[in-house]
């Protein structure tokens, strides 16, 4: 049960109109939102920097963003934000069933994984996520696979899907109807 209920329709006129700017047009908003509306002004605050995460500014490909997000999540134990990313992203990214399998459960080492960058990318979320940080060895590999732009983007895309999934865990949002659960993947 939610800790923090996400906001029902019908909503003040500032609270939809944040909310319409949240979403694409004509999807009904997520629970993450809706319980983000209950502090407007940290929503609106928020914003520009998912926009910038899930957007073409990106330095990462669309496939690279979602192997970091799935991972940071699934390491995070949220079901609820993997959940969605699943759901909406994992077909675009060309993530098949075993990647989001071993993203959920797996490791970096894992035969589905073919592309250095891609076994690199779960390697260094694992590190930032046990550690955060990442030691030489490992840097030396990515700076060696990654620009710097691509780098930082790697590195706050990371942070920014633990920020999220600390919020959804703690606020206990409920699973999104659909949205498939760590156990749909289990190896």
């Amino acid at each position: 049960m939610a800790r923090i209920a996400p906001l029902d329709p019908p909503y003040a006129d500032d609270v939809a109109v944040e909310l319409a700017a949240m979403m694409p047009p004509g999807v009904p908003p997520i629970g993450l939102f809706r319980t983000f509306a209950r502090h407007l002004p940290m929503a609106r605050a928020m914003r520009p920097w998912g926009a910038h995460e899930l957007g073409r500014s990106l330095a990462l490909s669309l496939r690279e963003r979602e192997i970091v997000i799935d991972r940071t999540c699934a390491r995070c134990g949220c079901e609820y934000e993997w959940g969605v990313h699943v759901a909406f992203f994992a077909e675009r990214a060309e993530l098949d069933g075993p990647q989001v399998t071993s993203l959920t459960h797996g490791t970096a080492a894992d035969p589905c994984w073919t592309s250095e960058r891609e076994r690199l990318l779960i390697e260094a979320v694992d590190r930032l996520h046990d550690t955060a940080d990442v030691d030489d060895a490992l840097w030396a590999r990515l700076a060696a696979a990654f620009d710097e732009p691509e780098l930082l983007d790697l590195l706050l895309l990371t942070g920014w899907y633990h920020a999220i999934s600390y919020v959804a865990r703690a606020a206990r949002v409920e699973r999104e109807p659909g949205a498939p659960s760590f156990g749909d993947v289990a190896g």
